[in-house]
């Protein structure tokens, strides 16, 4: 078996782009993987077909030789779109090796441990403020006061969510529309967003925020927030110890000096999940000696999956559990659902409920959901795969980011 073919597909996906790589044998098994191309990733799909020029001829079922190979020649410039590229690739003959086999993509590292995974809500509210105009053309109530995020939260608790995760919206005074913060890795018009130092009425804003969200929860659901590259350390340190009341079930932030996270750690009761970011076993390698986190973050678009069970078994021998990284679609939904059931210190799976209803469209077995919880089928490989006719119907739209 060979690999003869490389290509790739992008479809409008309502308030963003989706994209996936097709790579196609010479016997006619072809593996898929949905990846993050971005305005914030540049031109991914480039870079993608960099490193699959160089696997055209080869056999792709040992999907760790080709991994580590093609990782090999990015020693001087790792990370970053090669690691994304390469993880791409790596997904996709993930998919080709359990058809093969006929197995699902878990049982190729000795899964499952469960078939049956525990889901938060996340962007919840937030992502209707961003990108409004998209969920109002869905006919989804806005978000315009605290009440309404009371009434989100009310929402998820009865579709059977176990979680839920905002971040910061800001409200002004009476009439102005609310306001979604910067995450400190985007350019906004005439903010360069250098100084990262919070305000007191934006920290007292986040509280409020989530005194909203726990009411309408109540006590049994777990609640987070996410802040990404939002802050410094010592802005950080006071968002956590404000928040300490509400009893979160983590913090979530971004920051790429273990050091600090750890500093971060020691200085608040509020729990800190991270390294959503990092690329690689030896970035990961740190964090987690160090004791920087609670629970561990891993993208298993920007990793791979073969590489993120690496990353998670290390996590393992120190008991930190996994929360993986899941902003995507129903593949990649699925490609993160498989990575959770191959390991056992799976915590619990990150899922964009309110999501543009076409999308599901785009894979032939959409993403099975119910009671907040994720069913995963025996299906070989991912257990779905693209239509390519229902990506034509949907063509994707410029200035996406």
């Amino acid at each position: 078996m060979k690999i003869v073919a490389i290509e790739n597909f992008s479809a409008d996906a309502g308030f963003r782009n989706a994209s996936y790589l097709k790579i196609t044998t010479d016997e006619g098994i072809v593996g898929w993987s949905e990846y993050p191309e971005r305005t914030v990733n540049g031109p991914l799909t480039k870079v993608i077909h960099h490193f699959g020029k160089q696997i055209i001829g080869r056999d792709p079922r040992p999907v760790g030789q080709i991994s580590s190979v093609l990782h090999t020649t990015t020693y001087h410039a790792f990370g970053g779109l090669n690691h994304l590229a390469i993880a791409a690739i790596e997904n996709a003959l993930l998919d080709i090796a359990g058809k093969v086999q006929g197995v699902p993509v878990y049982a190729l590292f000795g899964g499952p441990f469960r078939t049956k995974l525990d889901l938060y809500w996340t962007h919840l509210g937030s992502y209707r403020v961003f990108n409004a105009p998209f969920f109002a053309s869905l006919g989804l109530p806005p978000i315009e006061t605290l009440d309404d995020f009371k009434a989100l939260a009310r929402e998820a608790v009865s579709l059977g969510f176990k979680a839920v995760k905002t971040n910061p919206v800001t409200f002004g005074a009476p009439g102005e529309p609310p306001r979604g913060f910067n995450g400190g890795w985007r350019v906004e018009p005439g903010d360069l967003f250098v100084e990262r130092n919070p305000s007191r009425r934006f920290i007292r804003g986040i509280v409020e925020q989530l005194e909203a969200i726990r009411d309408g929860l109540g006590e049994d659901a777990g609640l987070m927030i996410d802040l990404a590259f939002n802050q410094r350390t010592e802005g950080l340190l006071q968002i956590a110890r404000a928040v300490e009341p509400l009893n979160l079930t983590w913090l979530e932030v971004e920051n790429k000096d273990p050091g600090a996270l750890a500093d971060l750690r020691r200085g608040t009761t509020t729990p800190i999940a991270s390294l959503e970011t990092l690329f690689g076993i030896s970035e990961f390698r740190p964090f987690i000696e160090g004791r920087s986190i609670d629970v561990s973050i891993i993208d298993v678009n920007y990793n791979g999956v073969w590489q993120s069970v690496r990353i998670a078994t290390l996590a393992d021998a120190y008991e930190y559990n996994i929360a993986p990284h899941n902003p995507l679609g129903d593949l990649a939904t699925l490609q993160s659902a498989h990575f959770s059931a191959a390991i056992p210190n799976f915590r619990i799976l990150e899922y964009r409920w309110d999501e543009a209803p076409w999308i599901k469209s785009f894979v032939t077995h959409p993403v099975e959901v119910r009671d907040g919880q994720l069913h995963l089928s025996d299906r070989p490989g991912w257990g779905a795969d693209v239509d390519e006719e229902a990506l034509r119907a949907y063509p994707p739209k410029e200035h996406r980011r």
